[in-house]
């Protein structure tokens, strides 16, 4: 069985552990505590595999900890994000219990992101619903998220309209590109249809009542 031959500041809270045999176990200093790693201790293997497992543990919670403090993350989003340093069970363990602990919660996350593509970047329902799926929320979640906006989809039309495109509509080329600029918000074509004919006949009341 390793024994331990040394144990010595190496950076920051992390300590280097050296063994008589293999190479040596960088640990952080309250998992060093929680173990009671002293020199001249002699472990079994199973012993040092659950002291690193326990602080790559810790090192992941802390990286996803320092990530969430920056943005939310869906459980999927932020798994595949650890998954670049650190082993799959080491991530699974890691989101399983952030989501216990409510840091993660993919339901208050897509209904943030729902909020975010409708209403601040005015997409259409396609073009969030894509959007949400690229950060990991389920389909399920998607549609319970985007329902409150499926009645304000002409409105937000509207308002990309008057503030972005309406001077492009005085010819039917300027018309075109248009359409084809609101397809890419992720509206589709009826809906873009609807929202410039009801404008029309909005227009075409107001120069009546002029008149």
């Amino acid at each position: 069985m390793p024994t331990i031959t040394s144990i010595e500041k190496y950076k920051g809270n992390t300590m280097r552990v050296d063994l008589d045999e293999g190479e040596p176990l960088f640990i952080n200093v309250d998992v060093l505590n929680e173990y009671h790693l002293q020199k001249d201790m002699t472990m079994p293997d199973a012993a040092i595999e659950e002291i690193v497992h326990s602080n790559d543990f810790r090192r992941a919670k802390e990286r996803a900890l320092y990530l969430l403090d920056e943005r939310d993350y869906s459980f999927i989003e932020l798994y595949k994000k650890l998954e670049n340093n650190y082993d799959e069970d080491i991530c699974l363990e890691v989101c399983n219990r952030l989501s216990e602990i409510g840091c993660i919660n993919d339901r208050r996350y897509s209904e943030r992101l729902a909020e975010h593509y409708c209403v601040t970047k005015r997409f259409g329902l396609r073009r969030a619903r894509e959007e949400m799926r690229k950060r990991g929320i389920s389909n399920e979640l998607i549609t319970e998220a985007l329902y409150p906006y499926e009645d304000s989809v002409q409105e937000r039309i509207a308002e990309l309209i008057d503030k972005k495109y309406a001077r492009y509509l005085s010819d039917e080329k300027g018309v075109q590109k248009v359409k084809a600029a609101l397809v890419r918000q992720g509206y589709s074509f009826s809906e873009v249809n609807k929202a410039l004919s009801d404008l029309s006949e909005y227009e075409d009341e107001t120069e009546e009542g002029e008149e």
